[in-house]
């Protein structure tokens, strides 16, 4: 389904595959969900069943709301029936449609005592997505865009915090700037490839401010790229303000985890550093982080 993302360097290659999906930032031994890092040698063996049911939750859901020719009805009829399913599992009934995603899920959450409230916020934002695009809604500014990423980014990494019972406030919130950030890193990383499937989180203030529209910015368009890079440059530099203001976190999340949370944020300053390598024209040519850039993103691991 998703790309190759900004954190899939630090993740490595999955060793289960999901049967069917944004992030702070640990991983475990599946494939990588958008900016879910996954991974890896670095995770201890007991969370892994863990990380891997919360990945398998929100793949399955992702794809329900972004994959195959279904109309946006039939997509949201079928999200309300996994989240009814949800709902099941946490009370301790057995899953009829998806047991495979849910009995994992419910074991998880029971044994690490996670929050279900976020569970559910993952399926608000797929949800939204589905409602949205089918709109042709557009996001008026960056606020409105970071209460998207509050339900879409954000609970994944509260999640895979308190499996490594880190609860406090400071890091919650610390946690929340660096999905948010992966999360809108993501997007300007794929405007190439949103923007043509009618996914629009393009901010219209920021447009607004430099001149451009979101039609600029679709395939065909060939001139305005002075106010299209200006648009793109000032939405990473938000990007990264952002990671940075969430990075001192990794100081506070100790062993393999805190290491992994490194090479996350590395990764994700690490497309950004190479949209800005090709002036900011991510509308024109996506670009990738891979396993080349895996020393470099060690050293500066190392480094912070």
């Amino acid at each position: 389904m998703q790309p190759q993302d900004n954190t899939a360097v630090a993740a490595g290659h999955a060793s289960a595959t999901p049967t069917g999906v944004a992030p702070a930032a640990f991983g475990a031994s599946v494939d990588h969900y958008e900016n879910f890092p996954v991974a890896s040698w670095l995770c201890p063996a007991p969370l892994r069943p863990a990380v891997a049911a919360i990945y398998r939750f929100a793949r399955l859901a992702d794809d329900m709301a972004d994959e195959g020719p279904h109309s946006a009805s039939e997509r949201l009829t079928e999200l309300a029936a996994y989240r009814a399913e949800l709902d099941a599992a946490l009370q301790g009934r057995h899953a009829a449609r998806w047991p495979q995603v849910f009995n994992p899920l419910a074991q998880a959450v029971q044994r690490h005592v996670l929050d279900p409230a976020l569970l559910h916020a993952l399926l608000d934002a797929f949800e939204q997505d589905v409602r949205h695009t089918d709109s042709g809604h557009r996001y008026a500014d960056l606020p409105e865009l970071l209460d998207y990423c509050a339900r879409s980014a954000n609970p994944i990494g509260r999640l895979l915090l308190q499996l490594w019972n880190v609860r406090h406030d400071e890091a919650l919130e610390r946690s929340d700037r660096i999905c948010s950030a992966l999360q809108l890193i993501n997007f300007w990383q794929d405007l190439s490839r949103d923007l043509p499937r009618g996914r629009i989180y393009l901010p219209t203030n920021v447009l607004r401010r430099h001149g451009a529209r979101v039609d600029d910015f679709l395939p065909g368009a060939t001139s305005r790229d002075r106010e299209r890079n200006a648009v793109v440059a000032e939405l990473c530099a938000h990007a990264r303000g952002l990671m940075q203001m969430g990075a001192p976190l990794v100081h506070e999340v100790g062993g393999r985890a805190g290491w992994e949370l490194r090479l996350v944020v590395q990764g994700g300053l690490r497309v950004l550093d190479r949209i800005a390598a090709i002036e900011h024209r991510s509308w024109a040519q996506r670009v990738t982080v891979d396993k080349a850039d895996l020393p470099l993103l060690a050293w500066r691991a190392l480094w912070m």
